[in-house]
């Protein structure tokens, strides 16, 4: 396991400069991070086990390659983690989808769940949980431990943009989980908002702001 996993592909790259720009409207916003979701999600799905079929072409019979089997998963983090989910089920459609709420707390800065609605059968799936911005890793390290109490054992984890601070809290209680992002920023301001970063992913997400 390599933690993190830092996806520098050149169009990942060119659309997070995009998203990172502060004269990008929500729209277009919006538009970036499902093609950087999809785009990551690509490489986070790297190793899902194949196996091979006969199928018939148009021209003869032959053997072929299908994934094997595993059933993933995507939860998203409410409220920014929807704007990646709509990304990554364009690549993975037949994929069930959970939804853990969790904010964090204006005064404490500790993360608050308030909501928690997963598949009946999320234990025996892979999961992949999505969130814009790991920020203190508060969010990231209780969805993931929450995660774990209903019995999932096959757990990634996928931002955009990463602080030093949350990818060592996040990996120090999850050292199992595989974590990929795209840019590991900086540091953290002292409002927890992540350096250079992006501002606040779901009021640029949801224009509310």
């Amino acid at each position: 396991m390599q933690n993190p996993m830092i996806l520098d592909h050149p169009l990942i790259q060119h659309k997070l400069t995009l998203l990172r720009d502060k004269n990008t409207g929500s729209k277009e916003f919006r538009e970036l991070v499902g093609e950087i979701s999809m785009l990551m999600c690509y490489e986070a799905t790297r190793d899902l086990p194949l196996q091979e079929v006969e199928i018939e072409t148009p021209m003869a019979f032959t053997k072929a390659k299908v994934i094997s089997g595993r059933k993933l998963a995507f939860v998203p983090i409410l409220r920014a983690g929807l704007g990646m989910a709509e990304g990554v089920l364009q690549l993975v459609p037949a994929a069930k989808v959970g939804h853990i709420g969790i904010y964090r707390d204006p005064d404490s800065l500790q993360p608050v769940e308030y909501y928690c609605k997963l598949p009946s059968d999320i234990a025996k799936r892979e999961v992949i949980v999505v969130d814009p911005m790991l920020a203190t890793g508060g969010s990231a390290v209780d969805a993931v431990s929450l995660l774990k109490k209903h019995g999932v054992t096959n757990l990634k984890f996928m931002c955009i943009i990463a602080a030093p601070e949350g990818m060592k809290a996040l990996t120090e209680a999850h050292p199992d989980v595989q974590v990929y992002c795209a840019a590991l920023d900086e540091k953290l301001n002292d409002h927890c908002y992540i350096m250079p970063g992006l501002g606040d992913a779901g009021d640029r997400i949801f224009g509310t702001k």
